[in-house]
This record gives structure tokens, sequence and C-alpha cells, in this order.
């Protein structure tokens, strides 16, 4: 698929998604979770909604005439599905009495995309100006 076409999809469906599950966090987990657990749970929902504004926002306004974008989208994409999935998945184990521990280190490289792919972002805007 086309990157531009991915942004846009991938915002908008996590955009969605991020509405639909803080409302789940908000109304039906916040008698089922710790006060840290939905905190956590928050958290997610949030990373979630930043990254789907600015997929939408890199969907519309990139040229993607270099790979550099690509790989910046890719980051977002990838490191919000690895971060706030990853916590959703801790917190609701965690609520059922089962913490799936094999979760515990894709939040990080989840964070850790999202952080390469800001990065990447802010290299490609430097280096059109310099």
């Amino acid at each position: 698929m086309e990157t531009i076409f991915m942004a846009q999809l991938m915002g908008a469906l996590y955009g969605l998604l991020a509405v639909i599950f803080g409302a789940f966090g908000a109304h039906a987990l916040k008698k089922k979770l710790t006060p840290e657990l939905l905190h956590s749970f928050e958290t997610g929902v949030k990373y979630q909604m930043y990254h789907a504004i600015v997929l939408l926002i890199l969907g519309f306004n990139l040229s993607f005439d270099s790979s550099l974008d690509s790989v910046v989208v890719n980051c977002f994409i990838f490191g919000t599905l690895l971060f706030s999935f990853s916590i959703y998945a801790l917190c609701l184990g965690a609520a059922k009495g089962n913490k799936p521990r094999f979760l515990g280190p894709v939040t990080p490289i989840g964070g850790l995309l999202l952080v390469v792919g800001w990065s990447l972002l802010l290299y490609s805007f430097v280096s059109n100006q310099v």
C-alpha cells in the first residue's frame, strides 16, 4: 500500500480506536482497574491519539518523495501499535489476575520506535533547511 494512504488510514483507525478505548476505560474499566492501572491505560490512549493526529497531519502534508518519510510513518504506525496496545493488554491482563509478562519488553520497544520516528522527523526538517 502507498505510504500516504497508510498514514491516513492508520491515523483515522487509531483515532477511532482511541475514542472507543478512552470511553471504555472511563466507564467500563473504572471499577475494575486500580488507579495505577487506569492511569497506565489512559496513557496508552493519549499516546495513541497523539500519534493518530500526527499520522493524519503527515499523511496530508509530507511529499513522500524520500524513503525517510516512509520510515517516519512506519515508526509511528508500529511504535503506536506496540506501545499503546501492549499497555492495554498488560492492564487488562492484570485486572483479570494474569499479567502477560512477555509483553513487558514490548512497550519500551514501541516507545523507542516512537522516539526514532520523532527524531527522524526532526532530522528531515533540519536537513531540508541546511
